[in-house]
């Protein structure tokens, strides 16, 4: 078996695995970093079939042309909650069989399947449905197994949001209401697949590289259901104990996902991919003005530097989509900023993916051409330059990490305003000099733009929070009252 991985958007394969010598399967890994998800290609040279598609389908539609292999069978593992899936527009543009749970409510044909149904791909694939809930109550796993001279042998299993790499899927995103049981269906699901299937059968999920639908986050990028009984708590402990430990340890989720599971029961057509109109700066500021969001797509070092008046910034350089549509309120009208129309239109992309379809415009080049009112900007600082200034003057230190976060260590008389409540909550934020800081930097450069675009002047600290204690500030543990 061939093992190959996507970056996106790039389809052209940056790394392969050689198997076993006999095992003619091509596994086609499609990376979505930014959401932290993987969508699997798989075929035998001949026929394919395709797990999880993310919206952008043209991803997938490469891989099937560069490999010269014709799609016959699109699988679902579930109604995702974390983006908007490109099952259907891909179903239709191939003519593949879109296999979709036959329990789910939703409003297109489809072929539905139900636990123990097996499905034959070509002569020499044969997938098997195996009912895992837990993220949600309709979810499916995938056991593949290889046919040779007649003889079937288990290979690999797609796992969606049920088994990930150390981890599970998050259960708790279907309402608190049924958090519990489908906590308990987790755990469940995942022996049930460490018993049907064999310890060398490998595991690829959906979710787990970042995304929050995953619980907890591993580093692991393959895995196998023998390493996965050795090293995952949902399989090394018992069902209390885990699911104890586990909603101990959830936090919270983008407020975004709230749309995502109607979207994909509607059953979403391809994006439109098109370049949107320009805007010069008088229109950029007339949709600042009328509450839009005119976003930089900058780095936040450039972004502090210079940005136009107003302006946010969700940098490409990090979990631009998942945080932009974390904090927006749903229908608002988005307008992009880039250095280039590439960077204009990988945010096009990595939006159509949660459900933003059309920005309502775009600039390229650089704040001076996006602005009428000259450049404004605001300064950067290390942890280190925030215990020296303490020693001198009040500040206020806005840290905008979770709660969840700044509950384990936070440094002595913070302000917690966690950056995906602080449009909503600016106003908030106590006089003073605002030094904004998260765990890196990317969110305290998002935070700092809203502080910046509310009229006070930020200093964004982009640093590591590893670094805060070393320094010399302070730190405590708001969550248990004690100190570090």
């Amino acid at each position: 078996m061939t093992h190959q991985r996507n970056d996106t958007p790039d389809p052209a394969t940056s790394e392969a695995e050689q198997h076993p010598a006999g095992r003619t399967i091509t596994v086609r890994v499609i990376e979505t970093h930014s959401l932290g998800d993987r969508t699997y290609v798989v075929h035998d040279g001949d026929v394919a079939f395709v797990v999880d598609p993310q919206r952008d389908i043209d991803r997938v539609q490469q891989v099937l042309q560069d490999d010269g292999v014709r799609l016959t069978h699109v699988l679902e593992t579930h109604v995702h909650n974390d983006y908007v899936t490109g099952g259907l527009a891909l179903a239709d543009a191939t003519g593949a069989a879109y296999l979709v749970n036959g329990e789910d409510d939703v409003s297109f044909d489809r072929t539905p399947v139900r636990d123990g149904e097996v499905v034959e791909v070509g002569t020499r694939m044969r997938v098997r449905a195996i009912a895992t809930p837990g993220h949600t109550f309709t979810h499916l796993s995938y056991a593949l197994s290889t046919v040779t001279d007649g003889r079937e042998e288990p290979y690999a299993v797609f796992t969606g949001g049920s088994l990930l790499y150390g981890a599970t899927g998050r259960p708790d995103l279907l309402g608190e209401e049924h958090t519990d049981a489908l906590v308990r269906h987790q755990h469940a699901s995942a022996h049930r697949l460490a018993a049907e299937l064999p310890d060398d059968a490998e595991v690829y999920p959906t979710h787990g590289f970042g995304s929050f639908c995953s619980a907890t986050q591993s580093d692991a990028t393959s895995s196998t259901i023998g390493q996965e009984k050795r090293s995952n708590p949902v399989l090394t402990q018992d069902e209390e104990t885990y699911v104890r430990e586990l909603l101990d340890g959830l936090g919270a989720w983008p407020a975004y996902y709230v749309h995502m599971g109607p979207a994909n029961a509607a059953g979403p057509a391809a994006p439109d991919l098109s370049p949107v109109q320009e805007a010069d700066a008088t229109e950029l500021r007339r949709r600042i003005e009328a509450g839009e969001w005119v976003v930089d797509l900058r780095n936040r070092t450039a972004f502090a530097a210079g940005h136009a008046p107003g302006t946010v910034n969700f940098g490409l350089d990090g979990a631009f989509a998942t945080y932009l549509g974390w904090l927006i309120e749903w229908g608002t009208p988005v307008t992009l900023l880039g250095e280039t129309e590439e960077d204009v239109a990988t945010a096009q992309r990595e939006l159509v993916r949660i459900g933003i379809d059309r920005p309502a415009a775009q600039a390229t080049g650089g704040p001076e051409r996006w602005t009428t009112d000259g450049v404004a900007g605001f300064p950067t600082a290390t942890f280190a330059d925030l215990a020296q200034v303490r020693h001198h003057r009040e500040v206020v230190v806005l840290d905008v990490r979770r709660a969840d976060e700044h509950a384990k260590a936070a440094i002595d008389g913070a302000v917690n305003i966690p950056v995906h409540e602080l449009p909503r909550r600016v106003a908030e934020v106590p006089a003073g000099e605002v030094w904004v800081h998260c765990a890196g930097g990317y969110r305290a450069s998002i935070a700092a733009s809203f502080v910046a675009a509310a009229g006070r002047t930020p200093v964004a600290v982009d640093d590591t929070f590893d670094n805060a204690e070393e320094v010399g500030l302070h730190l405590v543990s708001p969550g248990d009252g004690s100190q570090d």
